[in-house]
């Protein structure tokens, strides 16, 4: 062998020394990607580079925002010690310290102002163990119950309407693979493009096999372009787009009355109702010609399998529930659920989005998506737990009208973790007056956020390249996020928090876990039998099957891939149907020669939700390195705003300054600004403190504004 063949052997056996591989799972979006950071070290340095890694569900592809998600988990600015705010400046202080001032803080505020005056805050990045865990901490440690989480603000209006119409939430009711094989979908108020990037090969196959897609969206985007058909609808007309496209498929006899006689209720009453609304007042309300009405319906009524996939752009409005709800009829009345290649998607926006919210961090919810307000469900999980039935605490509220109690005086104190509320919530700027106003603040995150800033305390907390546990994804597949890279400093995982503050309140012996692996068990054992049943899932199971989709029963059982093949969730088995207000959500008389204007809300591509993470990311910062306000030119012409120019918006809750973007693609009389800044381009400013009815899901896409020049 000559010596440039030993050479060339040396290098690179030391570049294998020198080289540490993490399997883990992207920490944004629900398609929750697996993938595995290579950590190489070089001379005087180290670089990474993230690769994706074949799974069912998206196949080895990553994002962008995946590519990069590793720079904020390896951020200087994370926080790595607990730091106590002394004299308005944050000193670090060690865990026993923190530790004993949280247990003398909360003991003494609830001696003093009751049980309920403690409040949780949780999110929807958690892992299922740590979401489990919370709502445990709340019930049984902090007797409170006042819990509930972010994804109030994200899926809240399409789980109640799934429970509503079918008795139970899965999100996706099919599996992706289903998708290619479909021959008509419908898009509502979806980005995927942009907000799950790695979900459009599914679709792309699908139009490639002829499927027709109908996109319904105020705006033109990367999505929409993929559409056959786009719906460009008025803000806030989604209700009733849905009973204008029903009605035609009813008056056309596209409907599947075998289905309906054998599988739903409350058909009559709906096609009733649908018989006394004319299709003018739905073209003057969506904004869609009759024309266009025809096409979507008569095409998704006539073909042999169809499928409804919604997002926040129809969910998150004070109508939510309702305009899902609208869909779901559409798809009973044509029978396409149940069936192969038919169903219904709620694309879910955080990466556990679907987890988070079966297993108890709502305020009306126990694990396996049992109800706090059941005798038979509170029992269950109080004898997993070992405590007594009645020492549960009842429902609480829902996170936003938590902040209204604490504006009141009634909640005097906060546990926070890993959320940025805000920023994130409606009426941003009460709820920032309103957490001033606590005796007590705790925040658990990785960095000083705009929320953490306002604590007492901060707790470090592990990122997802350290902190291992099961995921729920988009499909509802449970998936294990290994994680093994060491934590740094004296960051302790969100689980290991719960444990430790449980154990100096007096309640360790129900918070002795290990590892995230026992607490799984345990949640295993408090879904057994309800709705989200994740007893026969395993980590060993998972490791093989690479993910199951629940209800997984037994562990015999492989998972779930097609739901309501033969019956519903309801007792009698039937989905339901509602009759739904053909009213818009906001007419042009309500937009007053004051707020003349329209504001709807979203994301771009580099950023997730606040942007605390992404926006710490060197290569995702640099595409998006500020907000801005997409307006039609002619719009911006009226209102003597440029392009590229700062521009004052307001509503009648606050203001904000940001930069203009004409763009074509936004309709006229429409403005469109992402939520990924805070501060004074914190858009969730201008969004107004009204509730949907059902699932108390604020309106952020559809606010009366005024804009102006910034001068």
């Amino acid at each position: 062998m000559t010596q440039l063949m030993l050479k060339y052997f040396r290098d690179q056996q030391k570049k294998l020394e020198a080289e540490n591989t993490y399997d883990t799972q992207c920490p944004f979006c629900s398609m929750q990607c697996k993938m595995q950071l290579i950590e190489q070290k070089g001379v005087g340095r180290k670089t990474y580079k993230a690769v994706g890694k074949d799974n069912p569900t998206s196949q080895g592809r990553l994002c962008i925002k995946g590519m990069n998600a590793h720079q904020h988990a390896l951020h200087r600015e994370r926080i790595t010690q607990p730091m106590l705010k002394e004299g308005g400046e944050f000193k670090p202080i060690t865990w026993t310290e923190a530790l004993n001032c949280i247990r003398s803080k909360f003991n003494g505020i609830q001696e003093t102002d009751g049980l309920n005056a403690v409040s949780v805050y949780g999110s929807a990045s958690l892992t299922n163990e740590e979401a489990y865990l919370l709502g445990k901490f709340a019930r049984v440690a902090l007797r409170t119950k006042h819990i509930d989480y972010n994804g109030r603000l994200c899926m809240a209006s399409a789980a109640t309407a799934a429970n509503q119409a079918f008795g139970m939430d899965r999100g996706f009711a099919n599996s992706l693979q289903e998708i290619p094989h479909t021959r008509c979908i419908i898009l509502a108020g979806t980005n995927i493009a942009e907000c799950q990037p790695t979900i459009m090969p599914y679709f792309e196959k699908a139009k490639e096999n002829g499927a027709y897609v109908i996109a319904i969206d105020p705006r033109e985007t990367p999505t929409t372009e993929i559409a056959d058909l786009h719906l460009k609808n008025q803000p806030g007309s989604d209700a009733a787009l849905a009973n204008g496209l029903l009605k035609i498929i009813i008056e056309n006899q596209f409907i599947d009355r075998e289905f309906i006689r054998q599988r739903v209720s409350g058909f009559d009453d709906v096609a009733r109702h649908l018989s006394a609304i004319s299709l003018e007042d739905v073209t003057e309300h969506t904004g869609i010609s009759k024309e266009d009405l025809y096409q979507a319906a008569s095409t998704f009524g006539q073909e042999e399998s169809g499928m409804i996939f919604t997002a926040r752009g129809i969910e998150q409005q004070t109508d939510g529930t309702a305009a899902v709800r609208g869909f779901l009829n559409i798809l009973l009345a044509t029978g396409k659920i149940g069936k192969p290649y038919s169903g219904y998607g709620a694309v879910t926006g955080q990466g556990n989005g679907q987890g988070a919210r079966e297993h108890g961090q709502k305020a009306d919810q126990l694990p396996g998506y049992r109800s706090i307000e059941n005798k038979e469900d509170r029992k269950y999980v109080a004898d997993v737990w070992g405590i007594k039935e009645n020492d549960l605490p009842g429902k609480g509220v829902s996170a936003y009208e938590m902040f209204e109690k604490m504006d009141e005086g009634t909640i005097t104190a906060l546990f926070l973790m890993c959320s940025n509320p805000v920023a994130s919530n409606p009426n941003a700027n009460f709820v920032k007056r309103a957490i001033k106003k606590l005796k007590f603040f705790v925040a658990v995150d990785l960095f000083i956020s705009e929320s953490a800033e306002l604590a007492d305390l901060i707790l470090p907390a592990s990122s997802y390249l350290e902190d291992q546990g099961t995921m729920t994804n988009i499909e509802g597949r449970v998936t294990l996020r290994e994680a093994s890279r060491p934590v740094p400093g004296q960051v302790k995982h969100d689980w290991q928090i719960i444990c430790d503050i449980a154990k100096v309140l007096g309640k360790e012996e129900y918070f002795s876990f290990a590892n995230a692996e026992e607490i799984f068990n345990e949640l295993r054992l408090a879904s057994k039998g309800g709705i989200a049943d994740y007893y026969g899932i395993t980590y060993n199971k998972l490791r093989n099957l690479n993910g199951v989709l629940w209800p997984c029963p037994d562990l015999e059982h492989e998972g779930t891939e097609r739901l309501f093949q033969h019956s519903f969730a309801h007792e009698d088995g039937k989905a339901k149907m509602k009759i739904i207000s053909n009213k818009a959500q906001v007419h042009k008389d309500e937009a007053s020669d004051m707020f003349p204007l329209i504001l709807t809300t979203g994301r771009v591509m580099s950023h997730y939700l606040t942007g605390e993470q992404t926006r710490r990311s060197s290569s995702l910062a640099a595409r998006e390195i500020e907000s801005c306000m997409e307006i039609h030119p002619s719009t911006g012409e009226k209102y003597g705003v440029k392009d590229k120019t700062l521009v004052k918006i307001e509503s009648s809750q606050g203001r904000i300054v940001v930069r203009s973007k004409w763009s074509n693609k936004v309709s006229k009389g429409t403005v469109f600004v992402p939520f990924h800044w805070g501060d004074t381009q914190n858009v969730n400013q201008l969004i107004s403190d009204k509730l949907d009815p059902d699932c108390r899901m604020p309106g952020f896409k559809v606010v009366a504004v005024k804009i102006s020049p910034y001068m």
